[in-house]
């Protein structure tokens, strides 16, 4: 298994900042990407931050067509540590759970969990329908890891960064990935990483 490689997957939902930090963060750490970014991610590109569409595939090692079912991405075959998706739409969430692969960010999903992969799915969608709800323990039930984007503040974030790192750093632990995007709970403790 490829430990170094993780496979990213930008879908349409609020909260684009939580896969762009991803990216850098994956950067930083020396992780080899590869992304697939939905048309509707690239839209919340431009409506939620200040970065282009292409700025954020320029972080990636490698950017993968959404509908690329030739990609190596599209067979369980293809070596890596973890999938993660974030954010995740509800759509998405619904296309892992029914299986229902119509393009290479649902397909790969596909193949981390029949491959027992590591598969996060970082869900920003608030309230939660029942349906939502379903979905998610169909996929928990299959193998995957729901991990809402919900930062925690005992590391007292000062900024939107902070809160966005919380919840990266949270992915990279699922993943066993070492990093110190925050600092971790203390008992009488808090502040941000200096």
């Amino acid at each position: 298994m490829a430990k170094n490689r993780i496979i990213v997957g930008l879908s349409g939902a609020s909260g684009i900042i939580y896969g762009i930090r991803l990216l850098e963060a994956a950067r930083g750490l020396g992780l080899e990407t590869d992304l697939i970014m939905t048309d509707i991610a690239a839209k919340m590109i431009e409506i939620e931050t200040d970065m282009s569409p292409d700025e954020v595939t320029a972080l990636a090692t490698r950017v993968h067509d959404s509908f690329d079912f030739t990609s190596p991405l599209a067979s369980g075959g293809f070596s890596h540590a973890g999938m993660v998706v974030v954010p995740c739409s509800m759509k998405t969430l619904a296309g892992v759970a029914c299986g229902f692969a119509d393009n290479l960010l649902l397909r790969a999903a596909d193949c981390a969990l029949k491959e027992h992969r590591p598969l996060v799915l970082v869900p920003r969608e608030t309230p939660l329908s029942s349906i939502h709800l379903k979905n998610m323990l169909i996929v928990a039930e299959a193998g995957a890891v729901i991990l809402p984007a919900s930062p925690g503040f005992y590391h007292r974030p000062r900024d939107i960064q902070g809160l966005a790192d919380h919840v990266v750093g949270k992915v990279l632990d699922v993943l066993s990935i070492e990093h110190h995007l925050y600092r971790r709970w203390r008992e009488g403790e808090g502040g941000d990483q200096p």
